[in-house]
């Protein structure tokens, strides 16, 4: 039943996104009415493709902007990589995209770690890219060739789609046509024979621009287990994905324009064994109406049709144990904000949003001794979240202060868990009570200009975030440890305050210093229960604190980027055997710098200097995943006006990475890679 419904929105969205660009190409259009040279020349329309801009007070709180100049300049070529940059992102695990399971990206900043859920909310375009289900984000879908920029912030927020920012937000803004050009494209090859291609081409609509564009990565891929641990049934990292997107900005009238994108992707990986493959796949699509006159406002609709899999391999017998054949789900959203005009000196939002949650998941567990199924198991549930929110920034001259505040109503519902024999006969079902209420969320800052390049910021916030359908209902193995699902977990709730000073006397020189308190109320956490078992738990809070700081500074041609932060973090317990103890996967220390040199329009060199300090594989500290440093470089070559040799190295010291550390059974990131390629673009 769930998945002709999943088939059906699919077909649904794609279709509807689609033909939205047609009346607005239309539209756009029709201005050439056949009127004679002496009526009024018509108003000059100006297309952007972007969401509204910032406001004054955006600056009081910890933010990193990532031009795309570094978006497009890694050593692996990924998304994840570039986000890298910015101290303080991490996912759950070191893995990137090509070696990790899909459901272990989730994204946090602050060391607001714990489990591999998203705890800071990633936007494209305004739209939330979590995965309904699961709440990781699905980087392969997010080619960085296509965006323009991307902007962190650090800390809570409350404003657009604020539940689930509890670490922070990632925003990032998709590239027009003029910035990418009519058409390019790139085809890189590494020394274990492994493809990277990308391509687009872009063309006027009417007075706006369509771009579509597609990107496939494939490759053997790299053992992940050291080699004195290989068997027989040891297999490299395989992965291949491919993503396709289609994207229309057009105006309909000289302040209004609509923006509609469509997005299809399909990711397939084996980690570890023969056999324990992986996938994630999705079509989405969005809607978005901007309008810049004296009312500015932004609405935004989208749709989401995901689906993931995956097999478990026994580490002992080299067999399936667990078939988790089919999870889909279905995310539905929107939001309407609208800045009336209230003068020069204040800037108002007021706005909703809504999101919807929907999924299921089919598995079958399987003897590991006979092949036979031993049980089958469904279990899913709907989770909503309808928030409404303003926010209100006052200039007083140096100084600009900001405050908002946002309600959500929030509704877990339709949760259920059945297992079945072999023979369909009934083992255990539970059908979960129902569960809504109300959560408040404030937040406020000031940005003080002080002269001479120096401005003072400050902010305190609260958050909140639901736990996942995973978490509520979903176990999961990494074998021989079996996680269990909690159908009882509460929100999370956030607290936190930071100030920080940034020194900016022209566009050589960019410096950040910020300290920050954050607290995670409720976390949700792995908790140990023995050996081989955890459960998702709320425990009492997680406290991280530190400074994070920030430099770029540009001498001609010759540019330093750097990034790093310092967090005491800690999970809070009574009683509990991890109480005081780090959460699982978080680093005291992680640091980036980048040394890049420009020559002619195009040429590139950039060197990555990247570090993350020693991490525990869990709640106990029981296993150490040990300080690691890399270096990546990254090279374009102009040869002609439109082709480039492009090189990329990554981890080129050969640092052993490690992954995972389960009781000594150890993954490795990616070993030292070495790519060449073309890239096209006019």
């Amino acid at each position: 039943m769930h998945s002709r419904k999943y088939i059906g929105y699919s077909q649904f969205l794609v279709g509807a996104a689609l033909a939205a660009m047609l009346p607005a190409q239309l539209l756009a259009q029709s201005g050439d009415t056949g009127e004679s040279e002496t009526e009024p020349a018509d108003p000059v329309i100006i297309v952007t493709g972007e969401g509204l801009a910032e406001t004054p007070a955006t600056p009081a709180y910890a933010t990193q902007i990532i031009e795309r100049d570094r978006l497009v300049s890694t050593g692996s070529g990924r998304i994840e990589d570039a986000l890298s940059s910015v101290a303080g992102f991490q996912q759950f695990r070191r893995s990137d995209s090509r070696s990790a399971n899909p459901s272990a990206q989730g994204v946090t900043l602050r060391a607001l770690g714990g489990n591999a859920s998203s705890r800071a909310a990633v936007l494209l375009d305004g739209v939330p890219m979590a995965d309904p289900f699961f709440g990781f984000i699905p980087f392969t879908a997010i080619a960085p060739e296509r965006l323009a920029s991307a902007r962190v912030t650090r800390g809570g927020g409350s404003g657009p789609f604020g539940a689930g920012a509890l670490a922070g937000t990632i925003e990032l803004t998709s590239a027009d046509a003029a910035t990418l050009g009519r058409f390019g494209g790139h085809a890189y090859v590494n020394d274990r024979g492994e493809t990277e291609a990308a391509a687009h081409l872009a063309g006027d609509l009417g007075e706006g621009f369509g771009v579509v564009s597609g990107r496939w990565d494939r490759g053997k891929g790299f053992f992940t287990t050291p080699e004195a641990d290989r068997v027989s049934a040891t297999a490299r990292a395989r992965f291949d994905s491919y993503s396709l997107q289609a994207r229309g900005v057009a105006p309909l009238t000289d302040t209004v324009e609509l923006q509609a994108r469509v997005l299809v992707y399909d990711d397939r990986r084996t980690l570890r064994f023969d056999g324990a493959d992986s996938s994630s796949s999705g079509q989405d699509a969005s809607l978005r109406l901007i309008g810049r006159g004296d009312w500015q406002f932004d609405a935004l609709a989208y749709l989401q049709a995901r689906n993931f899999t995956n097999v478990v391999i026994s580490s002992t017998r080299f067999v399936p144990v667990l078939d988790q054949r089919n999870t889909p789900s279905t995310g539905i959203g929107g939001k309407f904000e609208i800045r009336p005009p209230v003068g020069d000196r204040k800037v108002l939002r007021i706005g909703t949003d809504y999101r919807s949650s929907d999924g299921e998941l089919y598995e079958v567990a399987l003897s590991a001794f006979t092949g036979n199924v031993t049980e089958r198991r469904n279990a899913g549930g709907t989770n909503t979240d309808l928030g409404v929110f303003v926010e209100d920034d006052l200039l007083l001259g140096p100084l600009t202060l900001t405050a908002g505040a946002r309600l959500d109503r929030y509704t877990i519902r339709n949760g259920f868990f059945a297992a079945t024999d072999a023979n369909g006969v009934t083992l255990r079902e539970f059908a979960y009570d129902d569960r809504a209420g109300w959560e408040e969320s404030f937040r406020g800052g000031f940005v003080f200009e002080a002269g001479g390049g120096f401005r003072l910021r400050g902010a305190a916030y609260t958050g909140l975030r639901l736990p996942t359908l995973n978490e509520l209902y979903r176990p999961f193995v990494v074998f021989p440890v079996t996680t269990n699902a909690n159908a009882a977990l509460d929100n999370e709730r956030l607290e936190g305050f930071e100030a920080g000073i940034d020194f900016r006397p022209d566009e050589t020189v960019d410096l950040s210093l910020t300290a920050f308190d954050n607290r995670v109320v409720g976390a949700i956490a792995n908790v140990t229960l023995d050996r081989v078992t955890r459960q998702r738990q709320n425990i009492d809070r997680i406290r991280a604190r530190g400074i994070e700081g920030s430099a770029g500074l540009g001498f001609g041609a010759l540019r330093f980027d750097g990034s790093i932060a310092y967090t005491d973090a800690e999970a809070r317990q009574t009683g509990a055997d991890f109480d005081g103890n780090r959460p699982a996967q978080t680093p005291q220390w992680a640091g980036s710098a980048t040394l890049s040199y420009r020559f002619g329009q195009r040429g590139l060199l950039a060197a990555t200097l990247r570090h993350v300090g020693k991490q525990f594989e869990d709640d106990l500290e029981t296993d150490i995943l040990p300080a690691a440093t890399t270096i990546d470089a990254f090279a374009e070559l102009p040869l002609t006006r439109m082709v480039s040799l492009v090189l990329r190295g990554e981890n080129l010291t050969d640092e052993d990475v490690v992954t995972r550390n389960q009781g000594g059974s150890i993954d490795y990131a990616a070993p030292r890679t070495v790519w060449a390629g073309i890239k096209l673009g006019m």
